[in-house]
Order: C-alpha cells, then sequence, then structure tokens
C-alpha cells in the first residue's frame, strides 16, 4: 500500500496522534497561563529635576553619594531663579536597591508630561517638542557611567485640555499622549541613566505649556517568562529539526522526484526550525542589540512560507495535471505574500534598524514618518486581506472538487469506496484544523485585547497574555509537526501472508474504476491524485 501516512495509519493510531497533540497544546497553553509570569512589566519613574548652571558636560545622578543639587518644585525660590536651560531630568534605572537583568531581553521608555494649564503659555496646535537625551550604562554602583548613545531628538505633543481654557481653571493639567523616547534591544548591563534636557531658545521647545514634571515609564520583558519562552524553543527546535530531516530522508527514498508539495512543506519545517532556534541563550551575555531584529526576521520567513504553503497545499489538490508541480502556477500569490512581507521589512528596519545605531529615534517622530508608517501598514494589512480572501476562495474550491469525485465512489467496489471516502474524510478534517488554527489565533488575539491581562481562577492567576504567546506558539509548532509527519511518505510493505494477498487482490482487480478516478500522476497522497482534474476537463 503506496501513498503517506495520513492515508496508511489506522484510525485507531490517528485518534491517539490527535489526542496527544491536544495535549500538548493544552500543556503549551496551560505553561504561560500558570506558569510563566506576564511577558511584560511597566515600572514609573519621576524624573528628577537636576541643576546644571555651568552646563557642565557630565552625568547628573538623582540620587546615591554623587547625587546632583536639584529642585523639587519649579515653584521653589531657588528655582525662579533658573533659567530653562539650566535644568536636566534625571532618571536612574532601575529603582534603588535593584539591579536589570540580561534575562530582561529588551527595554522601552516612555515619556509622560505633567503640563499646568497657564493663560499665559498655553500649549500650541501641532507643537514638536525637543528633547536632548542621553544614556549611560554601568555594571557596579561604584564605577564611572559609560556615555552610551546621545541624541537631540523631536517630537509631536499632542495634549487635550478637558474643561474651559479660563482663568478659574489655571493649575489644571493638560491629558498629553505618552511619548516614546528609546528603545534597547538588549539590556547588558545592570543599571542605565537617562538625562533628559529641554533646550529653549526663541525658536526651540515655544509653545509647550509650563511643564511640572516628567515621568518616565520603563517597559521590559519578565525574566521568569523569558526563561520559560527560552525553554519552550530549546524542547521545540530539536523536536522539528529532526522531524524534518526524518521526512525529507523519506521524500529521498521514493523513486520518484520530491514534487511541489513536499518541497513546501520541508521548507515550513526549515523556517519553523529557523524561528525556534533559542538565539537567547546566547544574548544573555553579549550586548547583542539587533535582536529584536532578528526575531521579527524570523517570524517573518516563518509567516511568509506558512502563507505560501497554504496556498500550495490547497491549490495542488486543485490544479489541472498540466499545470501541478509549478511554483509559477501561483505566482500572484506567492507574489502578494511576498510583497506584503517587504512591505514589512521596510518598515521594520526604518525602525528596529535604526535602533542600532540610535534607540532613541522614532520612525512616528514626524508627521511624513508617521504617514509613510501608516501607509506600510495599510498596504500590507490590505495585502493580507487579499491573500485570505484567495484562499477561502481555492478551499471552498477544494471542497467542491472533492465532492466531485466523491460522486465517482458508488460506482467502486465497496472495499475500495470505504478506502477512497476514509482518505477524503480525512483530507477534509486536516484542511478544517488549518482553518481553525488561523481562527484561534484571531480569537486569542481579540480576548487578549479585550482582558485585563490576568483573570482569576481559585487560588491560581491566570496570565491570558502569557497563555496567548505560549499557546500559539506552541500551537504553530504543533501544526507544523502534524503535516511533516501525516504527509511524509508511508514505506509499509505488503505482508506475505495469505490473507493480505487476498485483500490485495480484491483492492487492485477494478482498476478501470480507479483510472476514471485519478489522473495516474505521482504525488505524495492519494487525495492529491484523485483532486487534480485532467487538462481536457
Amino acid at each position: 500500500m503506496s501513498g503517506a501516512v495520513i492515508e496508511n495509519m489506522s484510525t485507531k493510531k490517528l485518534f491517539f496522534l490527535g489526542f496527544v497533540i491536544l495535549g500538548f497544546q493544552v500543556l503549551s497553553i496551560m505553561v504561560g497561563a500558570l506558569i510563566a509570569p506576564s511577558p511584560t512589566s511597566a515600572i514609573r519613574y519621576l524624573a528628577t529635576k537636576c541643576i546644571n548652571r555651568h552646563r557642565v558636560h557630565g552625568w547628573l545622578m538623582p540620587w546615591g553619594s554623587n547625587r546632583c543639587q536639584q529642585v523639587n518644585s519649579f515653584d521653589e525660590p531657588l528655582a525662579k531663579t533658573l533659567d530653562a536651560n539650566d535644568i536636566v531630568f534625571a532618571v536612574h534605572i532601575p529603582l534603588p536597591n535593584t539591579q536589570m537583568s540580561p534575562w530582561f531581553q529588551f527595554m522601552l521608555a516612555v515619556l509622560q508630561f505633567d503640563i499646568a494649564f497657564k493663560m499665559i503659555n498655553q500649549i500650541e496646535e501641532d507643537v514638536i517638542i525637543t528633547i536632548d537625551a542621553g544614556l549611560a550604562p554601568r555594571d557596579d554602583l561604584k564605577s564611572e557611567w559609560t556615555t552610551a548613545r546621545h541624541s537631540v531628538e523631536q517630537r509631536p505633543l499632542r495634549c487635550t485640555f478637558s474643561v474651559p481654557k479660563t482663568y478659574e481653571n489655571e493649575g489644571r493639567f493638560y491629558h498629553c499622549d505618552p511619548i516614546p523616547i528609546m528603545q534597547l534591544g538588549s539590556v547588558a548591563h545592570k543599571y542605565f541613566l537617562i538625562n533628559l534636557r529641554l533646550p529653549v531658545n526663541d525658536t526651540v521647545n515655544v509653545g509647550i505649556g509650563e511643564i511640572k514634571d516628567i515621568n518616565l515609564v520603563g517597559i521590559h520583558q519578565n525574566g521568569g517568562f523569558t526563561k520559560v519562552w527560552i525553554s519552550m524553543k530549546t524542547v521545540f527546535t530539536p523536536w522539528i529539526f529532526v522531524a524534518s530531516v526524518w521526512y525529507w530522508h523519506r521524500i529521498g527514498l521514493l523513486a520518484r522526484p520530491p514534487v511541489l508539495l513536499e518541497k513546501v512543506i520541508l521548507a515550513l519545517g526549515v523556517s519553523m526550525t529557523i524561528l525556534n532556534v533559542p538565539v537567547e541563550w546566547l544574548s544573555l551575555g553579549c550586548d547583542w542589540t539587533w535582536m529584536l531584529l532578528l526575531e521579527d526576521a524570523q517570524q517573518g520567513v516563518f509567516y511568509a512560507t506558512l502563507f505560501c504553503f497554504w496556498i500550495i497545499f490547497c491549490g495542488e489538490h486543485l490544479m489541472d495535471q498540466s499545470q501541478r508541480n509549478r511554483l509559477s502556477a501561483y505566482w500572484w500569490q506567492v507574489g502578494l505574500v511576498m510583497f506584503g512581507s517587504s512591505i514589512l521589512l521596510v518598515f521594520d528596519l526604518s525602525e528596529r534598524g535604526v535602533h542600532l545605531n540610535n534607540p532613541f529615534y522614532s520612525v512616528w517622530a514626524s508627521e511624513i514618518g508617521t504617514n509613510i508608517s501608516i501607509t506600510f501598514i495599510l498596504v500590507a494589512g490590505t495585502s493580507v486581506c487579499l491573500y485570505f480572501l484567495s484562499l477561502c476562495g481555492m478551499v471552498r474550491c477544494v471542497f467542491r472538487n472533492i465532492g466531485g469525485k466523491i460522486q465517482q465512489l458508488p460506482a467502486m467496489p465497496e472495499a475500495r469506496r470505504l478506502r477512497y471516502k476514509g482518505m477524503i474524510f480525512r483530507f477534509k478534517f486536516l484542511m478544517l484544523v488549518t482553518l481553525a488554527c488561523a481562527a484561534i489565533t484571531v480569537i486569542f488575539f481579540i480576548l487578549n485585547q479585550v482582558s485585563d491581562g490576568h483573570w482569576l481562577w481559585g487560588a491560581y492567576t491566570l496570565q491570558v497574555h502569557s497563555a496567548f504567546l505560549t499557546g500559539v506558539y506552541g500551537m504553530w509548532n504543533l501544526y507544523v509537526f502534524t503535516i511533516i509527519f501525516l504527509y511524509a511518505p508511508s514505506h509499509k510493505h505488503k505482508r506475505n501472508n495469505s490473507g493480505d494477498i487476498q485483500q490485495t487482490d480484491l483492492l487492485e482487480k477494478p482498476e478501470s474504476q480507479e483510472t476514471q478516478l485519478i489522473g495516474g500522476e505521482p504525488g505524495p497522497t492519494e487525495t492529491y491524485r484523485i483532486t487534480g482534474k485532467v487538462a481536457q476537463e
């Protein structure tokens, strides 16, 4: 009996495999829900207002033995004697008696301005705030700060005032949108110092209102979540790699060359292995600021390969015999996926790529950059929508094509008819599982957005965001493994006993009916062969 594992494996073994896969899926979700903490933590720091009258080039510490001369409020008498250029806002990350860790993987910094309303000093429309920002790290509390990055950045200041702008409402605060100021792709040091200046002259930082305080929100990945994430990648990497090698070894034992579908399945396994490689282990001891860019590239390769696989998987069960096994037959679908992936890659390089040299850069800092970014996202989103419409249309056509083939089954002997019905049912079920995987991803994403981040369940806390990430990651690994395993060639040989010979003869007598049902083209499965339409139809 030739064909793939999905056709030759007994129903009992298939059910067992399905329960095992489902068990691993539930396990991957529960690991994120019960073991892993929340993926990220946000800590608010109130910037210390340091005095730097002589504009000395140095680093000002907000606390400690070398802390700067400071004012608590701009309403103090001392502050009245100062110029705006004499003030440096200093933030030490992390808080006293704590330290950062390479397990945090990345760090973001967002500014929140506290601006009081004054009739004579209001915030102008479409105002731009200029920030002179510097970053310095160190690994102990006694060594000197080492300048890492320094940059003068501009950000749009968008604020609203919810009550009438009258003298009675002076002193009330504007509601201002958070301003992203920094992104680090690695946390290789224990301590970080950020100094911020708001330079003022006749044209710079005019019309930004009366700033009272600056809050900096530091966001980093939790070390506990990183450990769980890397552990999952370490487990899945050899699993998918061995499965891919085993699959291609099985393909190499065939007497025919591999068809397009088999090559794409191998590519899917390779891309999943690339995504799984736990490079984070090496980054724990190195200051690799390009880790976020690498992770985005890994995900982009996998999702582009996955989308192409879905198109080819459906198309190869739909194409005419003369068009099968040719990548050029899918030029516009694959081209659409590549175009959307390229758009997202350009957008990613324009943001994270520049962060390699300047962590204070933001593509959203200007109107032009914002418009270009939104355009890139909209174009990529449109490409994804067109892709899914095309995929749904192809799935519908495949099911309709299979329905036409099923109508030919009653003319066949009962044993052969039951065999083909079983193969077609298994193929349909696998197609529905494929669509369900995509749907579950969308549903989990929506639930993650509307939830509060965690639910209480008895004595346990369910981390929904962590469960979403680990669950979806586990789901794609299990899906790829299932495709590789079930579509691997089955090398079961006919046993030389009389009962098996009689059964083989029974199944092979009506050659005419089988010839009418299948096109005779070699392929990975019987379903692949019977769904191919001949060119004359």
